[in-house]
């Protein structure tokens, strides 16, 4: 689009869409402008001004503030933003909006002199000043999203990748049960064949590593996976990795994908006490020989916005309380055995060879993640882009992780639908590398069970 179609747009003569960006959608995704399709994109300088404070950081935030603004400036080239700059083919313009005075109307609402007001005031200076324009603010702020239309401005937020609820209901219900299932096919797997699925009654070709309960006439039941690479049933392992014995069918499913050397990638789901990070530790522990190192790493998510540097101490007392959970589950398996038992002694060992290290996730990355075994706990705190950041580091060999319950999400601008752990499930089912299994029943004892529950 060149200066005099710009010029044209502006005139209102193609009417497209006006969003009005808030920071924390670009804190989210530094390229969500460009999935607006012909729509135009309107960014308030108060914006600008919030991305500078994020610039400096090695965490996602800062990364994304520093990747808009080179990636704004790169489209800008020579042009000025006073009329707005083209942001390619089948796209609309971005233009760099300077601050505008509350409306009269709303001064008595909006109060305080803070960003997120500013913005909203600029937002609904675009809309009184066009009128056959539809002028939309964009905010993963639920808050801000009801000042806004508490003032008769539409607010929506950023939907570019929020999974939708029934794809979110079919990963949770991905165990499929086959009733009445002869005594013969279910013998052929328990002596380790393969079974096709025309065996079972199933005619279309399941998705790869979709899961079952294969169930006979006398309700005994047996656990498989659709293997995509021989085409066929075959029956889930049994057995105990490194002191740890699944207590559940889905524990069960659980460590099989965790154990399987053809499923590089594994999503465990479940609120707390369901055992997804327990399992995927004495996973892992029971296949160190195979891998050069194991990585267990959680996001810090500090409270009430404390940052690791306000807290006292040296670096490992300041993310100490932050691994507190990881090191639980790890004395958990170390419990399993006698303190002077060889798989104590193999495990103080990696610990202080590094071979297996416990560590909080921001310190991680930007490593080489060749063929470790690399866990991530409480990954609903994680960011789609996050997710694919990690995953695309993953280099030959390597086997990764994910664990988290996407129902209790710490992260203010990321919920249900558009946390990493969902989208992840989401945009790799169906994949043979992908395996994904949804905890529900707690086993950390039956008082968690019951609070679970009840609470």
């Amino acid at each position: 689009m060149d200066r005099k179609a710009v010029v044209k747009r502006m005139a209102g003569s193609s009417h497209p869409k006006v969003f009005v960006f808030d920071t924390n959608v670009i804190l989210h995704d530094h390229r969500a402008v460009y999935n607006f399709q012909e729509n135009d994109i309107y960014i308030p300088v108060t914006v600008i001004e919030e991305l500078d404070k994020f610039k400096k950081g090695d965490d996602n935030l800062s990364y994304n503030a520093r990747a808009f603004v080179r990636e704004i400036d790169k489209v800008s080239t020579n042009f000025l933003f006073d009329r707005g700059i083209s942001l390619g083919k089948g796209r609309g313009i971005i233009k760099i909006e300077m601050g505008h005075p509350y409306p009269q109307s709303v001064k008595d609402s909006l109060v305080d002199d803070i960003p997120d007001h500013r913005i909203i005031a600029t937002a609904l200076w675009l809309r009184d000043n066009m009128p056959d324009r539809k002028v939309i603010l964009v905010t993963k702020d639920i808050n801000m999203r009801l000042k806004a239309k508490a003032l008769g401005l539409m607010a929506q937020d950023y939907l570019s990748d929020r999974v939708e609820e029934k794809k979110i209901v079919r990963t949770e219900k991905e165990v499929q049960t086959v009733k009445n299932v002869s005594s013969d096919v279910l013998g052929n797997l328990a002596s380790g064949n393969e079974v096709h699925v025309q065996q079972l009654g199933i005619k279309k070709r399941p998705l790869p590593n979709q899961l079952y309960r294969l169930v006979d006439r006398e309700n005994s039941v047996t656990l498989a996976r659709f293997d995509s690479k021989s085409n066929a049933i075959v029956r889930i392992r049994e057995g105990a990795a490194y002191g740890i014995t699944p207590r559940n069918e889905e524990q069960r499913f659980a460590l099989d994908a965790v154990m399987n050397p053809d499923i590089s990638l594994v999503s465990l789901t479940g609120r707390a006490g369901t055992g997804k990070t327990l399992i995927a530790l004495a996973g892992a522990l029971a296949q160190a020989d195979s891998f050069d190192q194991i990585l267990v790493a959680r996001p810090v998510i500090p409270l009430k916005n404390q940052e690791l540097g306000f807290l006292p101490g040296s670096v490992n007392d300041k993310i100490g309380p932050y691994m507190l959970p990881l090191f639980d589950n790890l004395s958990v398996i170390k419990n399993c055995f006698s303190s002077s038992s060889k798989e104590n002694i193999k495990i103080e060992d990696m610990l202080r060879r590094e071979k297996l290290l416990i560590s909080p996730l921001a310190y991680i990355r930007g490593r080489s993640l060749g063929n470790v075994f690399f866990i991530i706990d409480e990954s609903q705190n994680l960011t789609p882009h996050e997710v694919k950041t990690i995953i695309t580091r993953a280099g030959e060999g390597t086997k990764i992780v994910f664990t988290g319950d996407i129902y209790q999400i710490d992260q203010p601008y990321l919920d249900i639908h558009s946390n990493g752990l969902t989208h992840l499930c989401d945009k790799f089912q169906g994949q043979p590398v992908f395996g994904h299994v949804n905890m529900v029943k707690g086993e950390r004892s039956a008082l968690s069970e019951l609070a679970g529950k009840l609470l």
